[in-house]
């Protein structure tokens, strides 16, 4: 079979892509396209093409006057596993905290009163925060938990959850054990609400992620709704055969 020439343009997005990980910080600016087309010996759309493939891939931003700039790898979370926001991001090194937006007792919403199992006018906790890795905005969460399924989970809204994880006190502090969680993944794009918390503008690519989370009596604990930064965040599916 005739081997297909790999483009130019691509081995040039490969070859800056592994300089951007290997030798650059975070924020740091990147070369100027003069001086990769002069230390590469390739046209201008050669280096603007590659250019696009890395800011596709949320490796670049570039800004107008002011050049190219690294942003870093995106956070990567494994969905075969049932984890938190805090625990996938500390096991990889990174520091995290949140904005908590809202901490308190509100009338369960009409969608989860068959999941959750209560009557139509009882009471959940809905915690709302906004998820900083390294300082950066990267999730906007808004999560219902079921009393029903565990009381305790009523002393949330006394937690200072910019600081904890919530799955810690969960399975750490009160034992709860899980036994599986449904999730859906979509694409979606920012609202002018959720912009604002992100530092992104109106309209840009997001994922939509949701999930019900089950204890290992079948009780559906928590429901939460998250939206994260397309431009930062990333999913690996691992599956079995």
């Amino acid at each position: 079979m005739e081997k297909v020439p790999i483009p130019l343009y691509y081995q040039l997005y490969l070859e800056l892509k592994n300089k951007l990980i290997e030798e650059y910080k975070k924020g740091e600016k990147f070369l100027t396209e003069l001086e990769m087309c002069e230390k590469y010996g390739v046209s201008r759309p050669t280096v603007r093409k590659a250019l696009d493939e890395l800011e596709r891939e949320g490796l670049i931003e570039r800004k107008r006057g002011q050049g190219t700039f690294y942003t870093g790898i995106k956070q990567e979370e494994e969905l075969s596993k049932l984890t938190g926001f805090t625990e996938e991001a500390m096991k990889q090194g990174h520091k995290t905290y949140s904005l908590v937006l809202e901490n308190k007792l509100v009338e369960i919403p009409t969608e989860l009163i068959k999941e959750f199992g209560l009557p139509k006018n009882a009471r959940v906790v809905l915690l709302k925060r906004v998820r900083y890795l390294d300082n950066e905005p990267y999730a906007l969460e808004t999560a219902y938990l079921n009393p029903g399924a565990d009381i305790r989970v009523l002393n949330i809204i006394e937690k200072d959850m910019g600081k904890e994880s919530l799955y810690q006190i969960l399975t750490s502090e009160y034992g709860i054990r899980f036994s599986k969680a449904i999730e859906t993944l979509e694409v979606t794009r920012l609202t002018k609400e959720e912009s604002k918390y992100l530092s992104q503008k109106e309209g840009e690519p997001a994922a939509l992620r949701t999930r019900y989370t089950y204890t290992d009596t079948n009780q559906c604990i928590e429901y939460v709704i998250s939206i994260y930064r397309g431009d930062k965040y990333k999913f690996r599916v691992v599956r079995q055969v």
